[in-house]
């Protein structure tokens, strides 16, 4: 048969191998060929799906043990010889396939041939019937890294799974990092798929269980006297009026504006003070701050 595939030769491994060996060897290659490493490339992107195909019926035992039959008795059809003691589940007629893609097809449950035929012109017609096996549903695990933003929101994010699928999916607002994520359908024959998912640590967010702690800049003048400033948040920006008489390290509280919880009860922003003088200054600012250290009866080094 011209269009075979032999399976054990493109996952690169021995026909007797193990389960482990053959699981071992497609993630091995599956990294090799996988299309974000090789952008814009056909024939990497043919040997991924072919690796993926490979090592979805070499995995199953009982679709490996239909695959091995099918192959064995076309070597022997190819030797134009019988085969010697042949068992009960290798009496299937492999002839009805008229070539390897329609037995795969109907090995993965994919058969789109009808399943039953008659003749309805000749009055001896006769009805043959052939059993399809239904596709058992498999779940399948991925992991999956989210910035901080999108883990907070959730939404639509497209990812790519092991087995070369890329698919568009619907995640959930306020995910955690070690979560699993359970998407129905989407395993393998209607199986589900698990995401397990990674927060990524954000450059000015910090969490801290359901609080987010982030570090706001103000200057000397802005600590003394206080003011209305702007603070980013999950939510984006927010107006927050400061008191006077900050100190660095002094902690603000913008009440909920943290992370949302089971209840979707949300957790607090908590604004860390952090006051930062300038590195330089112009002639007329150096004269108003000497002034004003000539006014000031301050010394917080007093006590």
């Amino acid at each position: 048969m011209q269009d075979f595939r032999d399976y054990y030769q493109i996952l690169k491994v021995p026909a007797d191998a193990s389960n482990e060996e053959i699981k071992k060897s497609f993630r091995r290659l599956a990294r090799q060929y996988h299309p974000d490493l090789n952008p814009n490339d056909k024939v990497a992107e043919e040997k991924f799906k072919a690796i993926g195909e490979a090592y979805e019926v070499l995995s199953d035992p009982n679709k490996r043990s239909e695959y091995d039959q099918f192959t064995r008795y076309h070597q022997q059809k190819g030797n134009k010889r019988k085969p010697k003691g042949t068992s009960r589940t290798e009496e299937r007629n492999y002839d009805e396939f008229g070539n390897f893609r329609e037995f795969v097809d109907d090995l993965m449950g994919r058969d789109s041939r009808r399943v039953e035929t008659s003749d309805a012109f000749r009055p001896t017609s006769t009805k043959t019937a052939r059993t399809i096996p239904r596709p058992v549903p498999k779940d399948v695990e991925a992991r999956l890294t989210l910035p901080l933003e999108k883990a907070y929101s959730g939404g639509r994010e497209r990812i790519r799974l092991e087995d070369g699928r890329s698919l568009e999916v619907d995640l959930p607002p306020g995910m955690l990092s070690n979560q699993r994520v359970r998407l129905k359908g989407l395993g393998i024959n209607g199986g589900s798929l698990y995401l397990k998912i990674t927060v990524a640590a954000h450059p000015a967010f910090m969490m801290e269980g359901y609080d987010i702690s982030y570090q706001l800049a103000v200057s000397p003048l802005e600590a003394v006297l206080g003011g209305a400033v702007e603070v980013p948040t999950l939510d984006g920006r927010v107006k927050m009026n400061l008191p006077n008489g900050l100190r660095s390290g002094q902690r603000l509280r913008l009440a909920n504006k943290g992370y949302p919880d089971e209840n979707s009860d949300r957790g607090d922003q908590l604004i860390e003070i952090q006051i930062v003088a300038p590195k330089e200054i112009s002639p007329d600012e150096k004269e108003l701050y000497e002034k004003l250290q000539a006014l000031t009866t301050f010394n917080p080094r007093q006590d």
